[in-house]
């Protein structure tokens, strides 16, 4: 597999998933943006660093998702989204890409 950073793919998937459910007013295509993207990263943590990182960066990549929503209500929808996309984007940087630079 290709040594593609991963948090850009991972920034990715959260924000074109939120664009593209926002603009084109279909919640499922931008669901399936962010599981395109989410499937992506998986496949390369587990590759790169074994299946116990790729697990636990997939669960703060859903988490985050997730977490988005009620952080909406207090920040805004776009803030909101920004705010965890930068959360996983640097664990991702963390968790593998900055080791695939070493």
């Amino acid at each position: 597999m290709p040594k593609i950073p991963t948090a850009p793919i991972a920034a990715a998937g959260l924000l074109g998933g939120y664009a593209t459910a926002r603009w084109t007013k279909n919640r499922r295509l931008g669901g399936a943006v962010l599981a395109a993207a989410g499937t992506i990263t998986h496949l390369q943590w587990r590759h790169a660093q074994g299946p116990r990182t790729a697990t636990a960066l997939t669960a703060t990549y859903l988490t985050a998702f997730g977490a988005s929503h009620p952080l909406a209500k207090k920040l805004g929808a776009w803030p909101a989204v920004l705010t965890v996309t930068s959360a996983v984007a640097g664990a991702a940087w963390v968790g593998v890409d900055r080791k695939r630079e070493a």
